[in-house]
């Protein structure tokens, strides 16, 4: 494993993490580890899944929209958005528009059928339609996604801020790994949604930080778009039909849709958190509500790409000359060079990047545990299972299953940048689950006979 690099072009040093900055981390470690046991007190009498795995289904909806924002905006999107648009263009922007149509479509299509439907696996509905055989297939493929996007979503960036900034990679890894599972564990689906509304405030504030800080250092943000236009890099008007170039409105925009069509639409995960708001208006505002806080992270995204383009126009390309290895350690560079003097705030930034993770694998944990448990321990023993024993198998699937994602987080080494990685992984075992479900509820004919 490459730990070579780590190399602050400001100064010419190993750029270091303050004190402050450790007690920064420390601290949001230690509130979502609060959250988690604060529930776990609070709810000690209620023994049931459904207070476990869908709060109750008794949640505001703001909260669990912060919680879905916070999960769909995870690490690898504050590291590789913004390393898409120094190395490429800002035409990556245009996966907001994506987001904003297939939000408001999952709204109106999908969850208010999962919703009437009243379950707590979105595999359920796939039995009543084509099956027992196809819903176990269906729930395999989806574990087996959810456990690689964990694992990847865990280990980037601690890879990436180990061969920046010489952070302990192994050590945040299991750090990072075992606070979530406890809270997560522990405390349920209320411990995961406000540990992520927390979460979402401090990616919000590390992103806003890293962007006002460093346009003013290089003279404010007319100067970083004049620069970053005269190099190519603002592009937001490309309309070629070619397949074959990187981005494209239209190929933004499709493979967007269908993308977060997948992510909104039909992921456990997301489907369990609208399950958990009170009604389904409650629910389907949840959703919308991630509009606009999405089209803010992406766009925050995007401007650090051109600040950080900016500030190595001054100096030197930090990949062209070997100062990194990889672009998904753009952002910890440019974090360490121009944070660096303010004691605290790389803390900040820190635990921006690793909020992100929180929130996707808590929710993730949350997920796996009711997929086990309603497709496969209910069915196997015949639904004799007591509230409280169910709950107690939850916990310890999420326990189980945070081990394994700490257990495959090695394999991500072998693989190649997050935010490309990520992409294909929901495109391969994203895209056939999409389709499944699109047949079953646009299709009213089709059936296990007909698939």
């Amino acid at each position: 494993m490459k730990e070579s690099g780590k190399y602050s072009y400001n100064t010419g040093s190993v750029p270091t993490f303050h004190d402050a900055d450790y007690t920064v981390f420390a601290c949001t470690l230690a509130i979502s580890a609060f959250i988690g046991i604060f529930y776990a007190i609070k709810d000690r009498k209620k023994q049931t899944t459904d207070e476990y795995l869908l709060a109750g289904r008794s949640m505001h909806p703001i909260p669990v929209a912060m919680s879905l924002l916070s999960s769909f905006i995870p690490a690898i999107t504050i590291l590789g958005t913004p390393a898409e648009v120094y190395v490429y263009s800002t035409m990556y922007w245009w996966i907001s528009v994506a987001m904003v149509i297939t939000a408001l479509g999952a709204g109106q299509i999908f969850i208010p059928i999962f919703y009437k439907l009243g379950i707590t696996s979105v595999f359920q509905d796939i039995d009543k339609r084509f099956g027992r055989p196809t819903r176990v297939l269906a729930s395999i493929i989806y574990l087996l996604r959810m456990v690689l996007y964990m694992a990847i979503v865990l280990y980037a960036p601690s890879l990436a801020l180990n061969a920046v900034t010489g952070l302990h990679l192994w050590g945040s890894v299991i750090a990072v790994g075992a606070v979530c599972t406890l809270y997560t564990a522990i405390g349920g689906m209320k411990a995961v949604l406000w540990a992520d509304t927390v979460q979402m405030v401090i990616v919000f504030s590390g992103l806003i930080t890293l962007v006002a800080v460093g346009s003013n250092l290089l003279g404010g943000m007319g100067e970083v778009w004049r620069i970053a236009n005269s190099h190519g890099r603002i592009v937001l008007l490309e309309f070629d039909p070619d397949p074959r170039m990187r981005h494209s409105v239209w190929t933004v925009l499709f493979g967007g849709s269908v993308h977060w069509c997948c992510v909104f639409g039909t992921n456990q995960a997301q489907v369990q958190r609208a399950m958990s708001v009170k009604s389904l208006t409650g629910a389907k505002c949840s959703i919308w509500l991630n509009v606009p806080g999405m089209a803010f992270i992406i766009t925050l995204s995007v401007i650090a790409g051109l600040v950080m383009f900016f500030y190595a126009s001054a100096r030197c390309d930090p990949v062209q000359f070997g100062i990194i290895s990889k672009p998904d350690q753009l952002v910890p560079l440019y974090m360490m060079d121009i944070l660096n003097q303010y004691h605290g705030l790389p803390g900040l930034m820190l635990s921006c990047i690793f909020s992100g993770s929180l929130s996707t694998i808590s929710s993730g944990l949350n997920a796996v545990a009711a997929v086990i448990l309603e497709d496969f321990v209910r069915p196997m023993r015949c639904k004799a299972i007591t509230p409280a024993r169910a709950t107690f198998l939850s916990k310890v699937f999420v326990i189980l299953f945070g081990l394994l994602c700490l257990t495959f987080a090695f394999l991500a080494s072998f693989l190649g940048t997050s935010l490309q990685l990520t992409g294909a992984l929901f495109g391969i075992m994203g895209g056939p689950l999409l389709g499944l479900f699109c047949l079953g509820m646009l299709f009213p004919w089709a059936n296990k006979w007909l698939l």
